[in-house]
Order: structure tokens, then C-alpha cells, then sequence
């Protein structure tokens, strides 16, 4: 770090500190960090997210150069594919900050275009939401999740100490319980809420194998029946 010289001023110091300072906007951070996150959930559950090694390289001052320091929650939507049948989609969409009511429920899903082609739709909340308008999503012919976006600041799947997960298809499980001869009941439990089954958009009756790394054993495999 520069000191301060004989003249009694500083040589750069407090230039190289100001530039360790993000001057851009919170708010703008917020939807960087939740969309990254979104675009990693998206993938991992199978689709195909448009220019995703761009979108995960991507940095914040690109970001901001991109969608603004305060961004049109509308411009930040997602669209991806599904790996498996293309023509199957999945929408994303972020909220504005207001508190969701029946009638903004009923507003943001009417804008929504192609519901045939859609698996399902997910709302990033930034603000609470009450019971009239999960109703309406209750009643929505599509299946929609919502996160708060405070809770998509960082992939929870992704940290160094926690297990890897993998998903089995159908077939891998009818395979699982024959090998040991049981019925999926039978398997430990994931709750459908769990924040794992829910990253990966689980239902109930999916298995998935959980993969822990390192401590006492060089592996340990175990397996959980979502509930």
C-alpha cells in the first residue's frame, strides 16, 4: 500500500482503494448474483439455456453495461429448451418489487404467451406474496415455482463442502429397487420442499442419489426418495 510522502500527500493509495468499491447499484447486484444462480438451475435440471457459458462468464460491469444499474426486472426473463425434447420450454420470470396481490398475479400470468409449449413456469419474488394470488397460481393449467429472490444469491448446490447430486430417470430407479429388492417408500425421505428438491424442481416418487465426498471415507453414496 502507498504512503503518504514529504509533501503530506498521497502518491495513489486511496485510488487504487476506490477502485476495489463497487459504485454501481444493489439492486443491480441482486438481479446479477439471482440470475447466475438461475441460469445454473435451469441447466442443471436439463435445459438448454441460450448462450450459457456467455451468461455464466459474464461479469458484473458486463452485466450492468447490459441490462442498466437499475434493470427492467421484464428484460431479465429466461426462455430455455429442454435438453431432451426442445419443443418443451421453460419460462423464468423476475417480479417487480411491489407485494404480489391477486390482481398482479392475474396480470403476470396473462402476459404470458406459448403456455402449450411450457413445462412450467418460475416467478423470482423480491417481495411477499399472499394467499389470493397463490390461489391463482394454484389454479394455473401450468405449473409454476416461485423463489424469493434473496434466496437465489448463491447456488446452494454448488458449495465445496456439500454433496453432489444426481438425479435418476425412471429407469434407474426401477433398477435401484430391484438391485435391493424394495419399494420406493422404503428409501429415505426428501421432503418435495427440501431447498435441494427444490433447485432441481423435484416431484414426489423421483429419486435422487446423493454423492458425499472426502472425511472419513474416500465416498459415500446414498439415496433419497423426494416425499
Amino acid at each position: 500500500m502507498e504512503m503518504e510522502d514529504n509533501t503530506g500527500e498521497f502518491d495513489g493509495g486511496a485510488e487504487c482503494i476506490s477502485t476495489m468499491v463497487d459504485s454501481g447499484s444493489v439492486e443491480s447486484r441482486r438481479y446479477y448474483m439471482a440470475r447466475g444462480t438461475l441460469v445454473e438451475m435451469l441447466r442443471d435440471r436439463g435445459y438448454v439455456v441460450p448462450d450459457v457459458e456467455a451468461e455464466l462468464r459474464r461479469s458484473l460491469p458486463e452485466f450492468r453495461s447490459i441490462f442498466g444499474d437499475k434493470p427492467d426486472p421484464e428484460r431479465l426473463r429466461l426462455v430455455a429448451c429442454r435438453a431432451s425434447a426442445p419443443s418443451r420450454k421453460i419460462l423464468a420470470i423476475f417480479c417487480e418489487t411491489v407485494e404480489i396481490r391477486k390482481k398482479n398475479m392475474v396480470g403476470i400470468l396473462s402476459q404470458i404467451m406459448n403456455k402449450e409449449q411450457l413445462d412450467r413456469v418460475i416467478l423470482v419474488l423480491q417481495s411477499k406474496m399472499n394467499s389470493h394470488a397463490q390461489k391463482v397460481l394454484d389454479e394455473y393449467p401450468i405449473k409454476v415455482e416461485t423463489f424469493q429472490i434473496t434466496g437465489l444469491l448463491v447456488n446452494i448446490t454448488t458449495h465445496f463442502l456439500g454433496p453432489k447430486y444426481m438425479i435418476l430417470t425412471p429407469m434407474e430407479k426401477e433398477k435401484l429397487l430391484k438391485k435391493y429388492s424394495i419399494k420406493d417408500k422404503q428409501l429415505p425421505k426428501m421432503s418435495e420442499n427440501d431447498a435441494i428438491a427444490r433447485y432441481y424442481g423435484l416431484e414426489k416418487g423421483q429419486v435422487v442419489m446423493v454423492i458425499y465426498s472426502g472425511g472419513l471415507t474416500d465416498s459415500l453414496v446414498t439415496y433419497r426418495c423426494i416425499q
